[in-house]
């Protein structure tokens, strides 16, 4: 996981894009919203389809975890 950093000092720590501030949790929505990660790309040229994967694997792993929530 070498894309995805947590930087106290950026975004409150939130799981980050190395260098720079779009969070995990933000291209999760954006592909939850139906954005292609194509779409994204050109939104974004500053990322790489390797940024968005790791989001990807970067959020799988946390479901690995055995504690859930629902949600409200």
């Amino acid at each position: 996981m070498e894309r995805i950093v947590i930087n106290n000092e950026v975004l409150a720590g939130k799981p980050i894009v190395k260098g720079t501030r779009i969070s995990v949790e933000f291209i999760l929505e954006m592909l939850s919203s139906g954005m292609s990660i194509e779409r994204i790309l050109e939104e974004y040229p500053h990322l790489k389809r390797e940024d968005i994967l790791a989001a990807l694997e970067y959020a799988a792993r946390i479901f690995k975890r055995e504690e859930f929530y629902r949600l409200q």
